[in-house]
């Protein structure tokens, strides 16, 4: 079989039917999910047909993306539209944390002591006399109607653990990255096939720390702001590493098949090695700032 040639044309790809189809499985989602949330008996349901298309849209149209690069239809020029693409998204996903860190220092550094009538008594005297203004909350101002976490569990168990764990496995997907570029394909799938289980281990600690706070300590979304933050910002956290998980394993999945054999053929690995890097970094910044400090 003899080897693709690439052109040096800039490669306009056809008419596609994926994008409509992703935005139709995005809203089924999010529509099914505010319903859940809303405890209607129709949420979940949606909320499945949401995810179970999203899913075959990824596996077209991702597949779509592979046959073309397989059939070497892309050049350089087309890779650097690719980096350019995963640069924007990396941004957008910044912009997305920033905002969520701001609302948490918001909330911890001003909203807090406002109530706490650290700003001009009136507001503590006149709304909730018997608040303290304290971080992590754990008594809420109308404690009686939301009551608020028994207990905090300690940051140098599971959080620890899993920053190591996540720590390591930016560690093995780069020496995978290094291998791949040195045409060394066993250690190549040695590296990837490691970090999954470092993500899926991460993720497993998460789901049995979840676990334990509910039920231990009841750190729940009704537990006031703290819970909801909390919930929030490591939940939101804990998807973008299960989408990782699964695109490392794509990636895995197509080292098997021999994808990356040619050389400089390799921006898909090294743009899911981006996004999983900076997925560990918002990790750090979420172990300093809501676990431990």
């Amino acid at each position: 079989m003899s080897e693709p040639t690439t052109t040096d044309k800039y490669y306009i790809p056809a008419s596609s039917h994926w994008p409509i189809m992703c935005c139709v499985a995005l809203f089924t989602m999010f529509a099914g999910l505010g319903r859940w949330l809303h405890e209607l008996p129709s949420g979940p349901w949606v909320w499945l047909c949401g995810v179970a298309l999203l899913i075959v849209v990824l596996f077209g149209w991702f597949g779509t993306v592979i046959s073309e690069n397989l059939s070497g239809v892309y050049n350089e020029q087309v890779g650097r539209s690719f980096r350019s693409g995963m640069k924007l998204l990396i941004l957008s996903e910044v912009v997305f944390f920033a905002g969520f860190f701001g609302g948490y220092f918001f909330i911890r550094l001003w909203g807090i002591p406002i109530l706490g009538g650290e700003v001009h008594p009136i507001t503590n005297v006149m709304l909730w006399p018997d608040f303290s203004a304290e971080w992590p909350l754990l008594t809420n101002p109308d404690n009686g109607r939301f009551l608020g976490a028994t207990n905090l569990g300690s940051p140098w168990g599971v959080p620890l653990a899993n920053t190591l764990l996540l720590l390591a496995s930016s560690v093995t997907l780069t020496f995978a990255h290094r291998a791949m570029e040195q045409g060394h394909s066993k250690i190549l799938k040695v590296g990837l096939l490691v970090t999954i289980v470092l993500g899926v281990t991460f993720l497993g600690l998460q789901a049995h720390e979840y676990i334990d706070d509910y039920e231990r300590n009841n750190l729940t979304l009704n537990a006031g702001i703290y819970g909801s933050v909390f919930y929030l910002l490591t939940g939101f956290h804990g998807f973008h590493v299960l989408v990782g998980v699964i695109m490392i394993s794509t990636m895995l999945g197509r080292a098997l098949k021999g994808h990356f054999s040619r050389p400089g053929d390799h921006f898909a690995l090294e743009g899911v090695a981006w996004y999983w890097h900076f997925v560990d970094v918002v990790w750090l910044l979420l172990f300093l700032f809501v676990y431990w400090l």
